[in-house]
């Protein structure tokens, strides 16, 4: 399962970020274009959304204290939300409205060689970036879908930064048609359009991060086939009559809560039920790494 592994690829996806960024503001400058200056603000803002997911990151490893027993994993999760808010106001809404103004007072182009150029030296390094990602992911998703697995990932950054980066390469084939369709038309409108695309594009990308932190912020469950392994592991020490619930919540993509409904034979000692929680707990713990706390309540009617 991808965790805090993901560092790298949030790294990889900043430094080529932080390039991209300077690079299209330099091109905006020289050109004029209102779909270069949306593309340099999109940079810009996951350059510092990646800076927020890594600080996320830090805090989520806090050792567990008295005001937060359960560990500071779900900060993780609040820092993906505080992103997909920027993703949103600050890539989307910049956006549409830089190019609601080119619409209205249409501008003229100039220099577009440096213009595609950087549109393509953009595209490369966002490609190296999107690639690292994948492979972070691939190697967690194990035989499902492409499109099931990021249902169902816990992993929030990786999945961040693979949604960005799907928004980017969009934005970049979008602003370079736009600036096309504004050099062979003779029409600058067309670099207006292209800017609001892209920030309708990054809208709906923010909307879905916004559903994802939103569900892993109240807490979803682990995958089921994790909770069947704990199911069987549990019932499979001597003394369980039955196994009632078990219940396993994601408190970060590396950090799951479980708490197990047994049902004890009556025959045995209290002692001996003692003894068996203990040895559950134990086993979970040994054969099941990303658990990191365990409860057995013992239970004749479930949790």
């Amino acid at each position: 399962m991808a965790g805090h592994g993901s560092n790298r690829v949030i790294l990889t996806a900043l430094a080529a970020n932080v390039g991209i960024a300077i690079a299209k503001f330099v091109a905006a400058g020289i050109t004029g274009s209102s779909a270069m200056i949306t593309e340099g603000v999109h940079s810009l803002v996951d350059s510092t959304n990646h800076v927020l997911l890594l600080y996320g990151s830090k805090r989520s490893r806090k050792v567990a204290d008295a005001v937060h027993p359960l560990g500071y994993g779900r900060e993780l999760y609040f820092w993906s939300f505080v992103v997909a808010m920027l993703v949103f106001t600050f890539g989307a809404g910049v956006s549409v409205y830089e190019g609601v103004l080119h619409i209205i007072e249409p501008e003229p182009t100039s220099d577009l060689r440096i213009a595609f150029i950087v549109l393509a030296v953009a595209g490369a390094l966002e490609g190296w970036s999107t690639w690292e990602a994948l492979r972070e992911f691939n190697g967690s998703r194990g035989r499902k879908s492409m499109f099931r697995a990021l249902r169902d990932t816990k992993d929030a950054p990786t999945l961040i930064v693979l949604l960005e980066n799907a928004g980017a390469l969009a934005g970049l084939a979008i602003a370079a048609s736009g600036l096309a369709l504004a050099h062979y038309t003779g029409n600058p409108l067309w670099d207006g359009i292209a800017s609001v695309l892209i920030g309708l594009v990054l809208g709906a990308i923010a909307v879905a991060l916004l559903i994802e932190a939103k569900g892993l912020l109240i807490g979803e469950s682990a995958d089921p086939a994790l909770i069947a392994a704990i199911r069987t592991c549990a019932e499979g020490h001597s003394g369980v009559v039955a196994v009632h619930d078990v219940l396993a919540v994601h408190q970060a993509p590396d950090m799951v809560v479980t708490v197990i409904s047994a049902d004890f034979d009556d025959a045995i000692s209290a002692r001996a039920v003692e003894q068996t929680v203990r040895d559950i707990e134990n086993a979970v713990a040994a054969g099941f790494p990303v658990v990191t706390r365990v409860y057995v309540r013992p239970s004749g009617d479930g949790v």
